[in-house]
């Protein structure tokens, strides 16, 4: 699981747990001003459980999938493991594409970062 912070102009994303060892990372700092959006999608995490090369991660379906991921074309950071739980933070110009992570109040979360962004624009 993951905690996302935002900060006045980073969002930054806090691996928590055993995650840190299945995922090898601690957290991901993005400049907020590379953050397109955020939205729930606990379908891409049942649709996509199977998808991706692992580079490096930790992929064991309907269980976790965690770490860095090649999927399209385009790496992508994955730390999911309850599907229902699940948003997706699309980036530009960095590193992933994409954050396809799990956090506890996936609602709460979505709103933070769409808050954030709308009084960035």
């Amino acid at each position: 699981m993951t905690e996302v912070e935002i900060t006045e102009d980073t969002l930054i994303v806090h691996i928590l747990g055993w995650d840190r060892l299945w995922a090898f990372k601690n957290r991901i700092e993005v400049p907020l001003s590379h953050v397109e959006s955020g939205e729930m999608d606990p379908e891409i995490a049942r649709r996509e459980w199977w998808k991706g090369i692992k580079a490096p991660g930790t992929g064991l379906p309907g269980v976790i999938k965690a770490g860095t991921f090649y999927q399209r074309r385009e790496r992508v950071f994955w730390d999911v493991h309850d599907p229902d739980k699940t948003i997706v933070i699309q980036l530009r110009d960095e590193r992933y594409a994409r954050l396809n992570i799990e956090v506890e109040a996936p609602p709460a979360t979505v709103a933070a970062i769409k808050q954030v962004l709308d009084g960035l624009r």
